[in-house]
């Protein structure tokens, strides 16, 4: 079992990365492979809506231009993901967002992977961030994991990230979850049980 971790962080070991690295310990101590993938720190633009990723099916046509094509390939192979964010004007980080909508909307399907979010902040915007984060799961029919609190960590350095105690006491408790989710679906593979195939989609636009 592999779980990747996706640091949207411009800083690639920054506060981001610190939060991250304690989930991945977690997970690694229950026997779960990680891999952080980070997104870099160059500017990346948004989708444009073109629809050549459903024609052609070869992911993004611009994604061989920042990783979000490397990214999506990563994510389909894997068997669970950890979405981490700085906090930018108390939302997720503009980079990752705009990264993040390209992955979702040209993939084929991430149905089943359990996801979780992760964000650092200074002070406040946290839980505005992780919502923006989770919306991604839940509209790709991804079973979320959860911890002991909102997966956030606070400190902007990341020396005071780990002076976060708290934060950090979440950040392995949410490995621990991933790693059990994992198992259990793992199980549920064995027995037969596999993820339960969508209905034909009814897309309304409420104009009528």
């Amino acid at each position: 079992m592999k779980v990747l971790l996706i640091n949207g962080s411009p800083h690639e070991k920054g506060c981001t990365y610190t939060a991250l690295e304690e989930v991945a310990g977690a997970l690694q101590a229950n026997g779960v492979e990680t891999e952080i993938f980070w997104i870099g720190n160059k500017p990346i633009g948004g989708c444009i809506g073109c629809g050549a990723c459903f024609r052609e099916k070869n992911g993004c046509v611009f994604g061989a231009e920042d990783g979000v094509n490397e990214c999506t390939a990563k994510l389909k192979a894997a068997d669970g993901v950890v979405i981490g964010s700085p906090v930018h004007y108390a939302s997720a980080g503009g980079n990752i967002c705009a990264f993040l909508d390209r992955v979702f909307y040209s993939k084929s399907s991430f149905a089943g992977k359990p996801g979780a979010a992760v964000v650092s902040c200074r002070r406040g915007g946290a839980s505005a961030a992780f919502d923006r984060l989770n919306k991604y799961f839940t509209i790709s029919s991804m079973p979320i994991v959860s911890s002991t609190y909102w997966n956030s960590v606070h400190g902007n350095t990341p020396e005071q990230v780990k002076q976060d105690l708290e934060g950090l006491q979440v950040m392995r408790h949410l490995g621990n979850n991933m790693a059990w989710l994992l198992k259990c679906i793992e199980a549920g593979k064995e027995k037969g049980l596999d993820v339960p195939a969508p209905e034909p989609r009814v897309s309304t636009n409420f104009i009528r």
